[in-house]
């Protein structure tokens, strides 16, 4: 998970959730956290599509579990393209020196970075939200 600036300029990393049981419960601890700390617009989640665009299983498991997200959030939940994010992530983190396991704990982490700035900087020069809103029903 990662979250942004109450300016919503730089999104830093939070913390890795794993999937699986209590993993929707802890999302909505963290959501419940920050908007304690500050104001909690939204929550994004990354999209995994095939490199050309297309949809595939691990797509269709993502738009179920944001469904269930959005149905437990007070805030919308929008889905947007994560293509190539962990390879991103991967490679940045090997260039700053992270070694095997240490890199492997926190590569989820930074690729929720790199989803959220996405986001954030495609909102800020469009004036558009990017991706889709998930229907909370």
């Amino acid at each position: 998970m990662a979250r942004s600036d109450p300016t919503g300029f730089l999104a830093t990393p939070v913390e890795t959730v794993k999937r699986g049981r209590g993993d929707l419960q802890r999302i909505k601890d963290i959501a419940a956290e920050i908007a304690e700390e500050s104001t909690l617009l939204e929550v994004v989640v990354g999209l995994p599509r095939s490199l050309k665009g297309g949809e595939n299983p691990a797509t269709e498991k993502v738009r179920a579990f944001a469904a269930q997200l959005a149905r437990r959030l007070p805030v919308p939940v929008r889905l947007v393209d994560e293509r190539l994010t962990t390879v991103s992530a991967e490679s940045m983190l090997r260039d700053m020196g992270r070694k095997g396991q240490d890199r492997r704990s926190v590569v989820d982490q930074a690729a929720a970075v790199m989803i959220l700035q996405h986001a954030l900087d495609t909102e800020r020069t469009s004036g558009r939200a990017p991706g889709e809103l998930v229907d909370n029903e």
